[in-house]
């Protein structure tokens, strides 16, 4: 199946995929696909970005919240190329929770967050994934990362 799927995956293409948007869209490329199994992309962190006017004036750094958010994110561009359901069809992938999150290395404009997700299991409607996000070789951060599949009224 992921031979449909032609790599990389930009920008403009991961807006069909999530419905996510400026400022809010964390992930620029995906780069590695298993369909069913893994992920890989990548968020360019550029001190342009809103988040950085009180994140901190004077010393940026990357709020740990939205890295986890960047991980929910590829994880749900893995759930919706692994499911075949798009959010055109009214549907959407929720981040509903975070186990055995760690922080590791601060992430700062100029860095290139790698993402990592691996798909763990599923229950009903809810994934869970096992993430990474890395500086280079350095570990940024980890979460096991939960998300809901949800059909939304359009």
């Amino acid at each position: 199946m992921t031979d449909s799927i032609q790599l990389p995956i930009f920008s403009h293409q991961i807006k069909e995929i999530l419905p996510h948007r400026y400022p809010f869209l964390l992930v620029d490329r995906v780069t590695e696909i298993d369909i069913g199994k893994s992920i890989k992309g990548f968020k360019n962190v550029s001190i342009n970005e809103e988040m950085f006017n009180g994140h901190f004036p004077n010393h940026a750094v990357m709020p740990g919240m939205l890295i986890l958010e960047a991980m929910a994110q590829i994880s749900g561009v893995l759930g919706f190329l692994t499911s075949g359901k798009r959010q055109s069809d009214g549907y959407i992938y929720l981040f509903v929770g975070a186990d055995n999150a760690r922080f590791k290395r601060q992430v700062v404009p100029g860095d290139c967050l790698t993402l990592h997700s691996e798909f763990i299991t599923s229950k009903r409607h809810i994934h869970k994934f096992a993430c990474r996000a890395m500086v280079g070789h350095e570990l940024a951060a980890s979460a096991e990362i939960l998300v809901a599949e949800q059909v939304i009224s359009q």
